[in-house]
């Protein structure tokens, strides 16, 4: 795997930075047309990046891959995902947005270019034969990624979707979102350049907060943010895990119809929070006192797929529910064998169960 860092000028680089990928800088753009009247005319110079790549030269290249100066990408599962596909073939791979109104603005036919997309050799090879007389066809549009996928359609190749990739084109807490991920490997993430957005609760510093997912990854790529749900039937909770992040602790029994749902913490592009906001189905946040799940974020991991998660001190109402209250579980440790070969298999949500334990405060999950 190998990277570059396409620039629109020259900056100055520090003598300790000679770990980072070359850096490029991107060819004039002043020829082309723009008149997108909210947009920036970069989008012409970040479009024409995959071209410019491929004009490099590399030796033995099956994908070009893009992403934003502020996209995460998971690289052992972005190559599990591309093994699926033959690079030899024409292939355009990516996600569309989590806000309908977005998908309906741009289109529901686009890999948004932020949560990142894969395109195969000779499918680059193609585009960058044709691209820059396709372009001067769309001055209209607003940015980077509906340029190449207007390209796309004039080469007659639809977008294949990878719901792995993430443009979270969305405010507010995401735990809602990334506590019931889909069942399929995380690949990227996108927009922690927003101070609306946070992964962590009072972590401003959102490389901090991403460096936490640094051993989880080490010991189990496959599993990242993988959902679990499970039940404590002697105390009528309902457990859901997502590895390497969070476990909720609800009150009451919830079906895994509804849990596998992402929960209404987070707003669209447009702020809004209803049910058709979204491009995917969710659940309404929980506003009865009494169902207001308690939190536990991830604080540490070791090497034997062991991680613990930390309850997140919140203010809480008391519930007149004749039933235990998870505010006794400060601790929450979760056991979990590593599997490489998850995503070699047919998707299926992983099991989970509460083990006896004698620590004080804490719940024991496998």
């Amino acid at each position: 795997m190998r990277g570059n860092v396409w620039l629109d000028k020259h900056v100055k680089v520090e003598p300790n930075d000679n770990g980072l990928p070359p850096l490029r800088i991107s060819s004039d753009t002043s020829k082309f047309k723009y008149k997108h009247k909210e947009g920036h005319r970069s989008a012409i110079r970040i479009t024409r990046i995959v071209s410019e790549t491929l004009r490099l030269g590399m030796k033995n290249v099956r994908w070009f891959v893009m992403g934003d100066d502020d996209t995460f990408f998971v690289p052992d599962n972005l190559v599990k995902v591309l093994q699926k596909y033959d690079h030899n073939s024409y292939y355009y791979i990516g996600s569309t947005c989590e806000s309908h109104l977005q998908n309906i603005d741009f289109s529901y036919n686009m890999a948004y270019g932020d949560g990142g997309f894969a395109i195969s050799y000779p499918l680059a090879m193609a585009l960058e034969k044709m691209q820059d007389k396709c372009i001067q066809r769309y001055p209209g549009l607003y940015g980077s990624d509906d340029r190449i996928q207007a390209c796309m359609a004039e080469l007659g190749v639809p977008l294949t979707m990878e719901k792995r990739f993430h443009q979270f084109d969305v405010y507010g807490n995401l735990v809602g979102l990334l506590a019931a991920h889909p069942i399929a490997p995380l690949v990227s993430l996108h927009h922690f350049d927003m101070e609306a957005n946070y992964i962590f609760p009072n972590t401003k510093d959102k490389v901090a907060a991403l460096k936490r997912f640094r051993r989880p990854m080490k010991m189990d790529s496959a599993g990242l943010m993988q959902q679990s749900i499970c039940y404590d039937k002697n105390r009528n909770w309902t457990v859901s895990v997502s590895w390497s992040y969070v476990v909720q602790i609800f009150r009451g029994t919830f079906l895994a119809r509804d849990m596998e749902l992402p929960e209404r913490t987070f707003f669209d592009w447009h702020h809004k929070a209803d049910n058709t906001a979204f491009s995917f189905n969710t659940r309404p946040n929980s506003m009865h006192k009494c169902q207001i799940p308690f939190v536990y974020y991830i604080s540490t991991a070791t090497t034997s797929a062991a991680t613990q998660y930390l309850l997140h001190k919140t203010p809480l109402q008391n519930c007149e529910w004749q039933m235990p209250s998870p505010s006794q579980i400060e601790i929450v440790d979760v056991y979990k064998t590593p599997n490489p070969y998850l995503w070699y298999k047919p998707p299926r949500r992983n099991c989970c169960r509460i083990l006896p334990t004698t620590k004080r405060r804490t719940m024991v999950i496998n």
